[in-house]
């Protein structure tokens, strides 16, 4: 229940905030990143840190045969499958693009599958995707392959086929059992299904399943809720991550079809601290923003030991610090530059046809970006940081005040070595990380999802 306190300061903090996958967020990207500049930050970090880490594929598969009208992603609807071959050879191609670039033979630490829906390719198709990627590559000690399946369309020979090319983790994209939350954002699938999913890939051999759901979606009650975690429950998945919906109907109008059903802002939090209850009382422990996980758990076991790492897939028990992502819309982070490919498909497929490149917006990261990210990053996975050289609030009094204000609320401690979030403050990480970040003090119209 809400404590008077807890509300006012609900009501204070729910404001746009970003979800620091980078920093600087993506809007604030200042787009001088040349196909040069792009190349020499490639090879200078994997001069740097690819022999020891590795690096991890991101692959976006943006086909889905039906929308799922509150879904934020990058997606084309169709049910043509036609569509599969050229996409991947498109991947393909690029990605041996990147093989010519790097310095020396690449170390593969993961891939991960997003989308769209990935499992609206083929079996055939995905097998032929990925073993063009790692037949260029070394794979390291542990690496993790993950792909995210849609319990409607993931079939045992989907399942079966990763598994054959080296994948060891599924995320399924639940959001909520109840039948009137499904068809308010059209998604119907049945527990039945869940659940006879989740028992294939466990038979099949795969050792970490992930649940995502959302809390904050239309029509979603105490009740509905605690239902739904109750049918998690008897499934048991080793991690889970429990979502904030993001209502932007500005840059996603399907959300406006379910608008007036939406939870407002104190049933929304009232909501995520039922289910992280009821996560607590199933034996789930909190990992960082939105995620859970089983005490065992690579996942929690990083949390614990500090080697916690996040990037633009979300949290992850891999340190490498380079991410490439291939296809359409594609975001990589190469330390020292961040890069998004185009977002349409067929600009995208026609650049990398022509031998051009893919690249729409980008960012080559100062010394200040490096400092900052450090920072942000550390609060975001640990939940304290010390404070990098030269950016503590006794050298940038800027950050006094608002951070003494944050201690007053209870929501932090911090003194001349670093900063440390108290329980309490938890719930309003991204409105902290936000104190350090000057780009959110630009009068720039930018959309951001609500903090809490």
């Amino acid at each position: 229940m809400q404590t008077a306190d807890s509300t006012s300061l609900l009501q204070k903090y729910n404001v746009p905030a970003p979800r620091y996958t980078s920093y600087p967020p993506v809007p604030f990207w200042k787009n001088n990143l040349t196909e040069t500049a792009w190349s020499e930050a490639v090879k200078k970090a994997y001069r740097l840190f690819g022999d020891i880490e590795g690096i991890t594929l991101y692959v976006h598969l943006p086909y889905c045969e039906s929308l799922c009208t509150y879904c934020g992603c990058n997606k084309h609807i169709t049910v043509n499958h036609a569509v599969e071959l050229p996409y991947i050879y498109s991947v393909m191609k690029e990605w041996d693009a990147y093989t010519k670039i790097l310095p020396f033979r690449p170390k593969l630490a993961g891939i991960h599958l997003g989308g769209g829906t990935p499992t609206f390719f083929s079996p055939k198709s995905l097998k032929l995707l990925i073993n063009h990627l790692t037949a260029q590559s070394d794979i390291i000690p542990d690496a993790e392959f993950s792909f995210e399946g849609h319990p409607n369309n993931t079939t045992a020979e989907h399942l079966a086929a990763l598994h054959e090319v080296g994948f060891n983790r599924v995320s399924f994209g639940i959001q909520d059992f109840d039948v009137s939350v499904q068809k308010a954002i059209h998604r119907i699938q049945p527990f039945e299904k869940v659940a006879e999913v989740t028992e294939s890939a466990r038979k099949i051999g795969y050792n970490s399943i992930n649940f995502d759901l959302i809390y904050g979606l239309p029509h979603q009650s105490l009740a509905s809720i605690e239902d739904t975690f109750q049918r998690v429950a008897t499934l048991r998945p080793d991690r889970i991550a429990f979502y904030s919906y993001a209502h932007v109907p500005e840059a996603f109008p399907a959300q406006r079809s379910f608008e007036k059903h939406l939870p407002n802002e104190i049933e929304k939090r009232e909501l995520y601290e039922q289910g992280r209850c009821l996560l607590a009382d199933m034996g789930y422990l909190e990992v960082g923003m939105d995620h859970f996980a089983l005490p065992t758990d690579p996942l929690y076991l990083a949390k614990a030991s500090k080697t916690l790492h996040r990037n633009f897939m979300g949290y992850t028990t891999q340190p490498s610090k380079i991410l490439i992502g291939l296809g359409n819309s594609a975001i990589s982070d190469v330390y020292f530059a961040y890069a998004q490919n185009e977002k349409k498909i067929a600009a995208y497929k026609s650049l990398v046809e022509n031998q051009e490149s893919t690249i729409a917006k980008g960012h080559l990261l100062t010394d200040e970006d490096l400092s900052i990210k450090q920072l942000i990053l550390s609060l975001i996975c640990n939940h304290e940081a010390s404070w990098p050289s030269g950016y503590s609030p006794f050298e940038r009094t800027q950050w006094l005040t608002p951070l003494g204000v944050f201690k007053e609320e209870d929501l932090l401690d911090f003194d001349s070595s670093g900063i440390y979030i108290r329980e309490k403050g938890i719930a309003f990480i991204r409105n902290i990380c936000m104190t350090f970040d000057p780009t959110m003090q630009k009068k720039k119209q930018v959309s951001f999802s609500k903090a809490i």
